[in-house]
């Protein structure tokens, strides 16, 4: 009779407890993308390296302060700190000054962020319809086209 053995046996058991990042790492998720920090900071909040800013959410450090576009925001203590020697940029208190919600698994070291609001464009001012054609109740076909320049509210439903 052959013996059973495991082809992986380091992944015996998918669902036992460990470490995600080691100590003074972290995980950041932000649309999409996982972005693995090899050092941060200590303290309240998620210190990074500003040189992974940009990597992170499209922001870089100017002269002005950190950038997205037209959009700055001067540094001051609450952004940058220093720790032994070290300036570290402050993530979680950026994302606090622009309203970006996010949430943390301090065990694991890892960070997930919402979308910035202030990077999305208002949708109200730049969303179009889909060109469609539909039937009214009278048997009226109705296009998108014919509503251009006009406040329409199209309601849809459906049965399953």
């Amino acid at each position: 009779m052959a013996e059973a053995f495991m082809a992986y046996p380091e992944l015996r058991n998918p669902f036992k407890a460990g470490a995600v990042n080691a100590e003074s790492s972290a995980t950041v998720l932000y649309q999409g993308r996982t972005i693995k920090l090899d050092s941060t900071g200590e303290g309240e909040g998620l210190l990074i390296d500003p040189g992974d800013l940009q990597s992170i959410n499209g922001f870089e450090i100017k002269p002005e302060g950190v950038c997205y576009g037209d959009l700055c925001i001067p540094l001051d203590a609450a952004l940058m700190v220093e720790q032994a020697g070290r300036k570290w940029f402050s993530l979680t208190a950026l994302a606090a000054l622009l309203e970006q919600p996010f949430v943390a698994d301090l065990e694991a070291g890892v960070w997930s962020f919402a979308e910035i609001p202030a990077k999305r464009e208002n949708m109200m001012v730049s969303a179009m319809a889909p060109e469609l054609e539909l039937t009214d109740r009278e048997g009226q076909v109705v296009r998108m086209a014919d509503l251009k320049g006009k406040k329409a509210l199209i309601v849809t439903w459906s049965s399953w």
